[in-house]
């Protein structure tokens, strides 16, 4: 069974902490030692790492409806966030409910410190990390002999969300097990110093995490992705280029991580896709035992409607009809009607126009069928209201793509031969036509990276790298809340730091431009 890293979700943790986010020095409240719940329960340790592994897909420990943050359950899970910071404020997708603060990210405009989908990322990345400092905290004195492999998945739970910071606020507070306890307003901590944290500390797992730690848990490759992630965007967040360092930890993975990329490209997005060999990281979902508004739930129905889309073909008994690509995706693929391209079928047309002239608008706009809730070549009879298709937040085929980055942008452990060997084995398997070494250029590879990835968590952050986000050499519909794309200042680069964070610690100041 694909979910068993869930199966220990129900119990509770260890420790708690008062306020994830408006006291971070707030000392924790210990309801049973480590001990006690090793003698109640051998697996105990286990159960409470799987409990930080759901940190990021769901919202709580008692359902849909509960939350670890005094947050919305719904609306404020951590992928839920990753999607709507990372897709719905780039070019590919756009959302219509008209919410306050997401018709604003989804519209790149009037961004502010009160924008509440700006405090649930920031809350639940301050969650799990005081959490997984607890539990560093008292590993060592367990009592009992913890493998070094179950330390360094922590530490790692702990630098992706850091990562998250660095990439989305780029400066916060640095909280570790050795200041947790502090009765002082912890100081801020610039990009740089976060940058430098996560490094090191991915660098000193790297050995010990191991190569095999079960299904939907970090592993060696796991870590090597996240230090590429974090050295390929190394000159955004520090301002030194690391394409060098990134393509290492590349070689690495595809050299001796033994993921291969899967045959169908649908079935990293299907309800089976935990027997991918493509996927290198998922965020689990499951229908019955780990339901969630906030993991695939949040694209699969928000990407359906029963007024113009069969939900049911694609496994759901509800249709949110929310999401909708725009022209600046689907567009790249040329006309849909003849592509060969596979990933060319993945939006549904029918009942839809082609350009987005409301992006509230259901009907304008394609929505994305990337992602299903049914098994990968089943026809499903009946439908559920929350989905148990798994996020792959780390695959093979963007380590490819990345690869070609580096190797285009100068990294000494790569060479073009195998760059467009990589990317041609991505698009030969979505049956496009195959590439020219001519035709291998940086222009090539973030059109390519959107053909392949949208949806997926890093189109932002792409854009960001490539210098295409903000100003106005690129445009898409609906940036700056115009039809057709207008200029963005350079400081939507970061968003603002929250102000509930800012009046709970007087270290925090305010990002420039906001």
């Amino acid at each position: 069974m694909k979910k068993l890293i869930l199966t220990f979700f129900g119990l509770a943790l260890f420790v708690t902490i008062t306020s994830c986010v408006n006291d971070l020095d707030t000392e924790p409240k210990v309801e049973l030692t480590l001990q006690q719940l090793l003698d109640q329960d051998p697996n105990a340790i286990e159960g409470l790492l799987s409990r930080l592994y759901a940190s990021f897909a769901l919202s709580g420990p008692n359902g849909p409806g509960s939350s670890d943050v005094s947050d919305d359950a719904g609306e404020s899970p951590f992928l839920r966030g990753i999607i709507n910071l990372q897709d719905f404020t780039a070019d590919g997708m756009k959302n219509r409910w008209g919410d306050d603060g997401l018709d604003q990210l989804t519209t790149t405009s009037q961004w502010t410190s009160n924008n509440k989908f700006f405090r649930y990322l920031y809350n639940r990345a301050y969650y799990t990390i005081p959490q997984c400092n607890n539990l560093l905290t008292v590993l060592p004195n367990a009592g009992v002999d913890i493998p070094e492999s179950i330390q360094s998945e922590v530490r790692f739970l702990r630098a992706l969300a850091y990562y998250y910071l660095i990439d989305t606020f780029g400066k916060g507070v640095l909280v570790t097990e050795e200041n947790s306890g502090s009765s002082d307003f912890l100081p801020e901590a610039s990009r740089q110093e976060l940058f430098n944290f996560v490094e090191s500390e991915l660098l000193d797992i790297e050995p010990t995490i191991g190569n095999d730690n079960g299904y939907g848990r970090a592993n060696t490759y796991v870590v090597d992705m996240l230090l590429a992630k974090l050295y390929i965007n190394a000159e955004v967040y520090t301002g030194t280029a690391m394409y060098t360092e990134a393509a290492t930890y590349i070689n690495k993975i595809i050299n001796e991580g033994g993921y291969q990329l899967e045959e169908n490209f649908v079935q990293n997005f299907s309800g089976d896709n935990n027997v991918s060999n493509e996927i290198i990281y998922p965020l689990i979902a499951d229908a019955v035992n780990s339901q969630s508004f906030g993991n695939t739930t949040y694209i699969v129905n928000g990407s359906l409607s029963p007024d113009t889309i069969p939900i049911l073909e694609f496994g759901a008994a509800e249709g949110w009809q929310g999401h909708r690509a725009t022209e600046a995706w689907y567009g790249l693929f040329g006309d849909l009607n003849t592509s060969n391209d596979v990933r060319a079928s993945l939006f549904w047309t029918d009942g839809h126009n082609y350009t987005m002239t409301d992006y509230r608008e259901w009907t304008d706009g394609y929505p994305s069928i990337k992602f299903r809730n049914n098994d990968f070549n089943e026809t499903p009879t009946t439908g559920t209201s929350f989905s148990g298709t798994d996020f792959p937040l780390y695959r093979l085929a963007d380590v490819y793509l990345m690869y070609a980055e580096c190797a285009l942008r100068g990294a000494s452990n790569t060479n073009m031969n195998d760059a467009l060997t990589y990317v041609n084995l991505v698009r030969d398997r979505a049956n496009a036509d195959l590439i020219n070494m001519s035709d291998l250029t940086l222009d090539f590879i973030i059109d390519e990276r959107a053909r392949e990835l949208n949806l997926e968590g890093h189109r932002r952050t792409d854009l960001i790298r490539f210098g295409m986000f903000t100003g106005g050499s690129y445009l898409w519909p609906w940036k700056g809340n115009t039809l057709n794309g207008t200029s963005i200042p350079d400081s939507y680069r970061l968003f603002p730091i929250p102000q509930s964070a800012l009046d709970a610690n007087p270290n925090l100041q305010q990002n420039p431009g906001y």
